[in-house]
Order: C-alpha cells, then sequence, then structure tokens
C-alpha cells in the first residue's frame, strides 16, 4: 500500500538541493590547490592509513553502528555515506577559508583528514534524528550544522581560547551531541513509534560498527597529532587503555542494571565511551592508571545513562546524550582539572572550562534554531522505515510501504 503524496516530504527536492549544494562546493573550490612540499618529508603513506582509518569509523563504524532499527537499515549505512562524502567537501572548504581568512588556501592530507573528522559532528547529530527526517533535512543540517561547527572551532575554541583536544571531546562530542539534541527538540518526537525497535539481525549489525569503531578510534584521536612525536604515541597508549577499561566497566555494570542480562544497546555503544572522554587529554602523560580510571568512569557514565536515560528515545533514537553528550562533558572537566595534577602541561583551565560551557552554549542556540528550519522542510509521517525513500525489497519489516517515486512526486 502506498503513502499518500503529501505524507513524502522532501523527495522531490531531494536531488536539486545536492546538485545546488555541490555546485556552490565547487564553486568555492575553484580557487584551492594542493599543497605537495610535505610530502617529501612526511611518511604519507603512513598517515592516509590514519585517513583510512577515520573514514572507516565514519563509513563503516557510524553506519553499522546506526543499524539497530530493524527497518531503517538502507537510510542508517547509505545517509551516513551521503552526510561523509557531502560533509567533507563543505568542512575542507569552510574550515580553512575560515583559518586562512580566504578562499585561495592549499591543502594536503591532513586538510582532508581534518574535514573527515568534522564530519563526526553530524553524524552524532544523525544518531539523534535518525528515522525521523528526511534525506533533504539531512542535507540541510549537514551544510549548516559544519558551518557552525568550523565557525565555533576555528574563532572561539582555536584563535580565542587555544583548548586543548586533539581527539575532539569538546569540539566534535559535544557540539554534535548537544546540537542534535537542541534540534531533536525543535523537531519534535516522531508521530508515531512503531519501527522505532531492533531486531536481532539489526542487533547484530549494529554491533558491527562498534567493533569498526572501537578497533579505528585511537587513529581517530591521535590521527592529528604530528606522527613521531610523544603525544602521538601517548594518545594512542591513552585512548587504546581507555577503551579497554569503559569495555570491561561496561560489561560488568550491564547485568546490575538491565535485570541481570547483558543488554544489546550499552554494549553497542557504552563501550566506546573511553574514547570519547579520552579526546581531550590524550597526548598528555596520563600514566596509564589515569587513562584506564577516565575510560572507567566514562563507561560508567554511558552505561548507566543507556540504562537509566535522561532522554527519551522519541528525542534521542540513537542515545547520542549517553554516548557523546554526557561522557564528553566529563572528559571536558577531566581537561579543566589535568592542569592542577600535571604542572607541565600547557593546558589553561580557565579556557578549557570556557570552550567546554560556550560550546555548550552554541550548539544548544544554533541547534534549537535548525530545528526550526528542519520542521519548516517538513517531516516524514512514517519515520523509522526505509521504504518511504528507498526501494526496498518485499521481506523488510513492517512491508514495502512505498510507490514508485514519479507517482509519489506528482
Amino acid at each position: 500500500m502506498g503513502l499518500p503524496t503529501k505524507q513524502i516530504p522532501g523527495v522531490g527536492n531531494f536531488g536539486i538541493c545536492l546538485i545546488v549544494a555541490e555546485v556552490i562546493i565547487l564553486g568555492l573550490s575553484s580557487q584551492m590547490d594542493y599543497d605537495l612540499s610535505s610530502m617529501t618529508s612526511l611518511d604519507m603513506s603512513s598517515l592516509y592509513n590514519f585517513y583510512v582509518g577515520v573514514a572507516l569509523m565514519m563509513l563503516v563504524g557510524f553506519g553499522y553502528l546506526m543499524t539497530f532499527l530493524r527497518a531503517y537499515g538502507l537510510g542508517a549505512i547509505g545517509l551516513t555515506m551521503l552526510i561523509t562524502c557531502l560533509g567533507v567537501q563543505w568542512a575542507l572548504v569552510v574550515e580553512n577559508a575560515m583559518a586562512e581568512g580566504t578562499l585561495a588556501f592549499k591543502i594536503d592530507l591532513f586538510d582532508v583528514m581534518n574535514a573527515m573528522t568534522a564530519v563526526a559532528a553530524v553524524l552524532i547529530s544523525f544518531g539523534g534524528f535518525i528515522g525521523k527526517v528526511s534525506p533533504t533535512q539531512l542535507v540541510v543540517v549537514t551544510i549548516v550544522e559544519l558551518t557552525i561547527y568550523c565557525a565555533n572551532k576555528v574563532f572561539f575554541l582555536t584563535n580565542l581560547l587555544d583548548i586543548a583536544d586533539c581527539g575532539g571531546t569538546i569540539i566534535i562530542h559535544v557540539f554534535g551531541a548537544y546540537f542534535g539534541l537542541a534540534a531533536c527538540r525543535t523537531i519534535g518526537a516522531a508521530t508515531e513509534e512503531e519501527h522505532n525497535a531492533p531486531s536481532y539481525v539489526s542487533d547484530l549489525f549494529s554491533l558491527i560498527g562498534t567493533v569498526f569503531l572501537w578497533l579505528f578510534w585511537p587513529s581517530f584521536v591521535a590521527g592529528m597529532v604530528p606522527a613521531g612525536t610523544a603525544g602521538h604515541a601517548l594518545a594512542l597508549l591513552n585512548t587504546v587503555l581507555a577503551l579497554l577499561a569503559s569495555t570491561v566497566t561496561t560489561f560488568a555494570l550491564v547485568p546490575f542494571l538491565s535485570e541481570q542480562k547483558l543488554g544489546p544497546v550499552p554494549i553497542q555503544n557504552a563501550v566506546l565511551a573511553g574514547g570519547v572522554s579520552i579526546g581531550a587529554t590524550a597526548n598528555f602523560a596520563l600514566g596509564p592508571l589515569g587513562a584506564m580510571i577516565i575510560g572507567c568512569i566514562a563507561g560508567a557514565i554511558s552505561t548507566v545513562g543507556f540504562c537509566k536515560p535522561l532522554i527519551s528515545s522519541a528525542y534521542d533514537t540513537c542515545g547520542i546524550n549517553n554516548l557523546h553528550g554526557m561522557p564528553g562533558i566529563f572528559g571536558g572537566i577531566v581537561s579543566v582539572v589535568l592542569p592542577f595534577i600535571l604542572k607541565d602541561t600547557k593546558i589553561v583551565a580557565l579556557n578549557q572550562a570556557f570552550g567546554l560551557v560556550g560550546t555548550l552554549a552554541i550548539a544548544g542556540t544554533t541547534g534549537a534554531g535548525t530545528g526550526y528550519l528542519l520542521k519548516v522542510l517538513g517531516n516524514p509521517s512514517k519515520p523509522f522505515h526505509d521504504a518511504v525513500f528507498w526501494e526496498v525489497a518485499k521481506d523488510i519489516p513492517g512491508g514495502d510501504l512505498t510507490e514508485p517515486l514519479a507517482a509519489q512526486e506528482a
């Protein structure tokens, strides 16, 4: 049975919206050029390996992590790819233009990888309203959110405060989580919750995403720290140890909070919390014990959040407050406290505090405003189901809901 035409917002405009966005990117990139000067002094193949690790996190890790919805696998993986490819191009232009004050700048592989990490902020937000927005709305939020993200990073957190955050705890996770949550609150709850549920198979696919994120998270945290330095080695070691600790903590706590069974949702997510929290301070000499303590606390915060959520799944489909928001705030607080413990960090505690609070304020206000814009574009009347926007096989849970696109757009 097909859905009435008026209930399918954004399908007809989706292609046009994407073409316009790509044409704008091409125009803005017309003066951009390559910087090949580092090719002779850096092990570029090694740097490319870090890029591949980060790309795998975005495309496979985030994509498959969000396949937990039983009828939204194509949307989870496919739209993650769209957000990533559109977002990397946009962030590459916008952040460099803001940093250099001109569109005539040169890029290298570091810049491309930096743009790839920026996309994580949008994918985090996507976890909040996955299944409740149209592809057209996602194109708009990718452009808008990354513009605000780059401005917050360049002008506020870097130029004004010069905060320490090699792994993006504040810059990426806190911003992405609370931008998305504010937008979700403005958009409102889904019109129905029938398909806001997992299946056995979708939970398995989601756990594949968890494994990829877990494996390549050290590349995400250490990739932008110059290789061959102590900070780079520390970022890798601290992140691995924090992830190990948060994983064990999650498995230990879940039975006490989930009726003596291992719930798939906290296992799919909270095991990663150590990577979120360690990011701001990963390149400092925390010591193995310090890194593991941060991982344990982060895992505990996230596990409790998933088992006893503060925000309903109606407004936070994937639990981004529990994985990225609260562990991100905790990691930001760690960066405020660390200068009082390690005297040679060169971290300014007050700047870290201002950066954390300011990012929360900027993300919340701009996210709410973006939510109003998305609401004007119109939400799908049948949420959490691929068949609204995709051609699907007949065995999709809930049945095939669609007519051909031509009939829907008539």
